[in-house]
């Protein structure tokens, strides 16, 4: 256990009516957590403080060199009043091997777990409750040494937010549109791309704003050496059925690991579905969505958790997903995670963790 020191705020914000629209990433709760990092010290001060701007010196090598790392997970509030995350163990897994990519300090297990549980123990009245919300949890690093030089920092600030959130997408579970970008690469094996960091994301944002103005929801990369093998969405990873099997793209370091992705797989292994992580060309996509046997498209992540595709773009082709509609695995993927999100199924998985 460690000793996380709490200072509640003495100027509360008025919580959100169930009537407001809670656009994603856009209100935040009352507290965070923060624990710094100091060289020959290791972590310390680890404490739940009142929501506040940071003040830092404009040369933090952040600003700089790019060096943080960010995760994202959610607290659901349960029909009988319990608070559950859903497989925070992946999430700071995942978080520790980005950090080693980048250079950052891992953080201890225990003291990041303890940490997501307490502010959102501190915040649970801003947990909502109506149908498909949650509270979406952002922990992040940021390297804070004051240094312009290309090094890893010798500080850091580790810090989680909350925010209470409604769907991802506007359209809710209607399938989206994804556009298969051909021109911009996003990540390339050996690089950062399985690590879930900033330059990733800035990365992907010529393509997104292109593919926004053509009508289009998110992005599908392909491979930034050959370009023609399907990697990742924008903000998710990609499953298709094809002829009867659940096709993902595999790990090759340049995808990023999808907690949900991963769900999902043992989900379809479960059902006795088959399934393949194995490469996807774009030239396969396109016959099996012209001779009818791409059945389904969907992606998974935890901001929108299943998000069903009803068409793709790829050059001049656009080619409709069956009848556009939200597919039978899609459907079911979804009701069953939320469902075990939310404590109305039953965990036969141990997935869920209760704060308390």
């Amino acid at each position: 256990m460690y000793n996380i020191k709490i200072e509640k705020t003495t100027n509360p914000k008025p919580l959100p009516t169930e009537d407001n629209p809670l656009l994603f990433g856009t209100i935040f709760t009352d507290h965070m957590f923060e624990v710094d990092y100091t060289e020959g010290q290791g972590w310390h001060d680890p404490r739940v403080v009142p929501f506040h701007d940071l003040e830092l010196s404009p040369a933090s090598m952040v600003f700089h060199y790019g060096q943080e790392m960010f995760e994202g997970l959610k607290a659901y509030r349960t029909d009988d009043k319990r608070i559950l995350l859903f497989r925070p163990d992946k999430n700071i897994e995942r978080a520790n091997n980005s950090n080693a990519r980048l250079m950052i300090p891992e953080i201890p297990a225990e003291l990041f777990l303890e940490g997501i549980k307490t502010v959102v123990k501190v915040d649970e009245a801003w947990i909502p409750t109506k149908e498909g919300t949650s509270l979406y949890v952002r922990p992040f690093v940021i390297a804070t040494d004051p240094f312009l030089g290309v090094r890893p920092s010798h500080t850091y600030k580790f810090m989680i937010i909350l925010s209470p959130v409604g769907a991802y997408y506007p359209e809710g579970l209607d399938p989206v549109k994804i556009w298969i970008e051909d021109q911009y690469v996003r990540a390339v094996r050996g690089g950062i791309g399985e690590a879930k960091t900033g330059g990733n994301y800035v990365a992907s944002m010529a393509a997104q704003v292109k593919a926004h103005e053509e009508g289009y929801s998110q992005v599908l990369w392909l491979d930034g050496v050959e370009r023609k093998y399907i990697e990742e969405v924008g903000a998710m990873n990609i499953f298709f059925k094809i002829n009867g099997t659940v096709v993902t793209p595999m790990l090759n370091g340049s995808i990023l690991p999808g907690v949900t992705r991963n769900t999902c797989i043992e989900l379809c292994k479960s059902w006795g579905l088959p399934v393949e992580e194995r490469r996807v060309s774009v030239d396969e996509l396109e016959e099996a969505a012209k001779n009818g046997t791409l059945e389904e498209v969907w992606g998974t992540g935890t901001a929108a958790v299943i998000s069903p595709v009803g068409h793709l773009r790829y050059e001049d082709d656009v080619f409709q997903i069956k009848d556009g509609g939200i597919g039978e695995i899609s459907q079911k993927l979804y009701d069953t995670v939320t469902g075990i999100q939310l404590g109305r199924l039953e965990d036969k998985y141990g997935w869920t963790v209760e704060v308390k």
